[in-house]
């Protein structure tokens, strides 16, 4: 049996450079995937929440972070789905952002209206106006379907250089 020295900060930090299969630029702590590691001895609990309850990357990222924490030296490697509270693109980083961007998909804009104070208390829900184009920056975009490659997704076109771009739903 392999036993393991490490420390919950260093389970977190291999498990958080798991790519994502579906964006492969982003780690599962870019997208906000990845929230809690604990470590007990030689085993490691991780929990992960999906971008939505249906999202079919989960199973892929289950097994990546356990061949990873595996490889790692931890003997056993639990990682659960937490649905509770559902994922928000509140919890994406601001480099995974930036990383949707230089790919190529235009990353959400604004705050999510759940569990928003204003929300709760009858204010305004914040809505996107235009989309900023990855390619050449320009707002003079529009929707082409509610859903692009994944359902977290819509598929825009960009007016200015007629390119197609994914934009990741704010939700």
């Amino acid at each position: 049996m392999v036993t393991s020295v490490l420390t919950r900060d260093e389970a977190w930090r291999i498990a958080a450079s798991v790519p994502d299969p579906e964006v492969p630029v982003l780690t599962i702590e870019d997208l906000g995937v990845l929230r809690a590691v604990e470590v007990d001895g030689d085993r490691v609990h991780v929990d992960i929440t999906p971008t939505y309850s249906g999202c079919p990357a989960m199973d892929a990222i289950r097994d990546d972070v356990i061949l990873a924490l595996t490889a790692a030296g931890f003997a056993q490697v639990d990682v659960r789905l937490v649905l509770s509270p559902a994922w928000t693109t509140d919890w994406m980083s601001d480099a995974g952002k930036r990383k949707l961007e230089e790919y190529g998909i235009a990353p959400p804009s604004g705050r999510a209206a759940h569990g928003s104070p204003s929300l709760s208390k009858g204010g305004p829900i914040r809505l996107a106006i235009s989309v900023r184009c990855p390619r050449c920056g320009s707002l003079d975009t529009r929707e082409v379907s509610r859903f692009g490659s994944t359902s977290c997704k819509a598929l825009f076109e960009c007016r200015a250089c007629l390119e197609p771009f994914d934009h990741f739903k704010v939700h």
